[in-house]
């Protein structure tokens, strides 16, 4: 076992820090951008309005040349502005994004927020590698470690499905979750570079811990996108009953229908995620301490987790439960997540018990 290299550790919580700072200022652009782009969309949606009611003229006008041959001419301009004026009167709904989540519309604030996030990855991921080799193992012992690369972990896959799909208006939501998770790593769960508790010390850390961590970046997209979900589908409500289109930059959003479809195939793929996570972890706990179970409060909560995002997917896919029923589901499950991570590895004692928290 290599001697810790002090100095590759003091580069890592710099790098650390110079990522949290660019995250901030990325999260401000997309707040910027979330603020403005409600002005954004009703214009657009204004700009469409009259190029539909333009559009329809030009048949209403040639209807009209057509009558004015067999009756009079007052008759006919009466009936071509009657087709004209009610062919502009644009139909009554909510605006919402693409429902196939394309680039659409050039928003500056937000390509800023996805090239400082890009940027503040990259400086992340020299931080996460850096303190990696500073400890001669793979940097997600702790709890510090497993926050930081959490974070590191939910701004790539946020990146990596802006490939495919705009999920720029999600920015505000991942950006601000991984300012959370940067800050709590460095203020409440900061520790030094060290070695592996014994109990540590074995390839399945690898295994178990990494898939665990994608999992929950996974989660944390489909809370952001259930959040959104809920006050999308009040939206649509209030508009559907004839009340005025207040949602700003929701007119941005897909509608609640796009957001739960995708919502549900991220969720499906972490759920696949987290069920290794809890196989894998009961391979290890055999190993280590010569059961597969022993309902310590970890492998508790694990179970919980999986049950609630168990019955998040079969209501959804066999029961109907569709809507705000099953954002409400989503959320609970990835509420389950940040209980376990806090207060389970905070405040229970058992076997699990080796957070690496900072001692008094």
């Amino acid at each position: 076992m290599l001697p810790i290299n002090q100095t590759l550790g003091s580069y890592s919580e710099l790098f650390m820090l110079l990522a949290a700072g660019t995250y901030v200022v990325a999260f401000l652009a997309f707040a910027w951008d979330m603020a403005t782009s409600g002005k954004t969309g009703q214009r657009d949606a204004g700009r469409l309005a009259e190029s539909k009611a333009a559009s329809a003229k030009v048949p209403a006008m040639a209807g009209a040349s057509a009558a004015a041959s067999s009756a009079s001419a007052g008759g006919a301009d009466d009936a071509g502005r009657r087709v004209a004026s009610s062919s502009a009167v644009p139909s009554k709904g909510a605006t919402v994004a693409d429902p196939g989540l394309g680039y659409t519309t050039r928003r500056n604030a937000a390509r800023i927020g996805v090239a400082l996030s890009i940027l503040g990855l990259l400086i992340h991921g020299a931080g996460v590698v850096t303190r990696g080799i500073a400890a001669d193992r793979v940097p997600w012992g702790n709890m510090y470690e497993f926050c930081t690369t959490g974070a590191f972990l939910v701004v790539a896959v946020f990146l990596l499905t802006l490939i495919k799909r705009d999920l720029r208006f999600l920015g505000t939501f991942v950006l601000g979750l991984a300012v959370v998770m940067m800050v709590a790593a460095a203020v409440a769960f900061w520790t030094p570079v060290g070695h592996l508790v014994p109990a540590l010390q074995s390839y399945w850390l690898v295994i178990h811990v990494s898939i665990a961590v994608l999992s929950s970046a996974l989660f944390t997209l489909t809370f952001s996108m259930g959040v959104l979900q809920l006050v999308q589908a009040r939206r649509e409500s209030r508009i559907a009953a004839g009340g005025a289109d207040q949602g700003g930059f929701l007119g941005l959003v897909p509608s609640a229908l796009t957001l739960e479809t995708l919502s549900y195939r991220i969720n499906t793929i972490a759920f696949v995620g987290w069920t290794l996570t809890v196989m894998f972890g009961s391979i290890w706990a055999e190993k280590a301490w010569g059961r597969f179970w022993g309902w310590d409060t970890k492998e508790v909560w694990s179970f919980v987790i999986w049950v609630v995002y168990a019955a998040y997917l079969h209501a959804r896919a066999t029961r109907g439960w569709t809507g705000t029923r099953a954002a409400w589901l989503s959320i609970v499950g990835y509420l389950c997540v940040i209980f376990n991570f806090t207060v389970v590895n905070m405040y229970f004692s058992g076997l699990h018990s080796y957070a690496g928290l900072p001692t008094s």
